[in-house]
This record gives C-alpha cells, structure tokens and sequence, in this order.
C-alpha cells in the first residue's frame, strides 16, 4: 500500500477496511460504520444498537494474552455501562482473515485483564502502563464466532448466540453481572453438559478469591444456578443435579 511502509500499519489499514466493508452488528446484523475521527478506544459503531467496538487484530493465532490499552482506563471501561464491545482477529501471512469472534464486553472480568510493566523513563511514553486481555479467562460463551478457520459462521447462528446471553447486560449491578459470568464459566471448565452442584463446589477456593467480600461462596453459586436456570442457560433436572443447556 502507497504510503505504508510498516507493516503493522499496513494490517491496520486493511483489517479496518475489510471489517468497514465485510463485517456486521453481530446484534442486529447491520453494516457497522468506522467510529468518529479520535474517538478513544473505539473503532466500530453500530447506528442501530448504539453499540461500540474494538478491533484487536493480529498476524497468526492470539494466544493466552492479547495486548490492549492503558490498565487503569480498561479498568473503568469495564466499570461503565457503556463499555466497548470486542472484535478479535487473525489473519494469514497473506492478509487474509481467518478467525474472527465477537465478543460481548460483559464477558470480561476484571480478572481477564493483566497489568503489564510500567514503561521506562526512556521510553517515548515514558511510566505509561498498558495491560493484556488473558483469553482463557473470557467464558466460551462469550466467544462469538464470525469466521471459523477461514469459514464463514452462518449470520442468524451468530446473533443467536449473542442474543442468548444478552440479559448479562442488563444485569442490577456490575458485581451480580461478575458472579453470573464466573459461575457460568466454571460450568464450562467442567468439560460435561450433566453435572452436579458438589463439582461446582470445587470451585469455591477460586470464586472466593475473585469475590473476597462474600462470605457465603456457596449459598451464591446456588443462587446464580437458579438465574442461569431461568435465563435458559441451565436446566434443573433433580436436586443437586444440572444439565447445561448447549449454545445455540
């Protein structure tokens, strides 16, 4: 491209005109529009949602962490109801899009987002601190596939899947919204649809470190099968025993 000679700039360019062109409001369907001039941490509008988004876009697979903005205004992003949404890209050697997910902002945690080493003092930017989304920590759910490998997901499939745990963004509270995700995120480590509220235990230890102020881990984790449960995520079939209902 005339007047790139970076690579990075290059990408840039082209994932940011093919997204404008080829992508979709994975919401409603709608085309979305390139965000206003400077618009901080936005790169996508959707008119008709009145959603925000941000590419993160990348050369081969992302990995464990993909790298982000500044820590402390990720922080109070995800702290805000108004939150951008996400997309994350790869792309092959030959600039072609080979995976593309969406994902919900709702679906990242304060503890999805990493604080990297302050810069230093010789750095242009100089005691700035930036920090990286860990993917492992974002719920299954909330990874919205667009392109699979190179194929495209059917269009009706994905606004499924987006609207089926939609109700997250209307949840009373940011810290009701974290316990809904966590618990639902420990269902899927569990790698079975059938399952029972003893293997949910198991992960008190770990939900009690990421909730220190509740004391009552268990008495919660009962409490958020019964929301998930009639939000359609799970299904009650005896006393102590749960079926996850599989993503649409």
């Amino acid at each position: 491209m005339q007047g790139y000679k970076s690579k990075s700039q290059i990408a840039k360019v082209l994932t940011e005109n093919w997204m404008a062109s080829e992508s979709y409001c994975p919401s409603c369907l709608k085309q979305l529009k390139h965000a206003r001039p400077n618009a901080k941490v936005l790169d996508f509008t959707c008119y008709d949602c009145s959603y925000d988004f941000e590419l993160k876009s990348k050369k081969g697979a992302f990995g464990k962490k993909i790298n982000d903005g500044a820590y402390d205004s990720m922080l109070q992003r995800l702290a805000s109801d108004n939150s951008p949404h996400f997309f994350f890209l790869n792309y092959s050697p030959e600039y072609k899009v080979q995976n593309l997910i969406a994902v919900p902002s709702y679906f990242i945690q304060s503890s999805a987002v990493e604080k990297r080493k302050q810069l230093s003092s010789l750095a242009k930017r100089a005691g700035w601190v930036g920090c990286n989304i860990i993917t492992s920590e974002i719920a299954e759910a909330g990874k919205i596939k667009i392109i699979d490998n190179f194929s495209i997901v059917d269009r009706e499939k994905v606004r499924r899947k987006w609207l089926q745990t939609k109700f997250l963004q209307n949840s009373e509270s940011i810290e009701s919204r974290s316990w809904a995700v966590d618990v639902l995120r420990c269902i899927e480590l569990l790698k079975t649809t059938d399952f029972t509220l003893n293997q949910l235990y198991q992960f008190e230890h770990d939900l009690a470190k990421r909730h220190p102020r509740n004391n009552h881990i268990k008495d919660k984790i009962r409490q958020q099968l019964q929301f998930l449960r009639d939000k359609g995520i799970v299904e009650f079939l005896s006393p102590g025993f749960y079926r996850a209902i599989p993503t649409v």
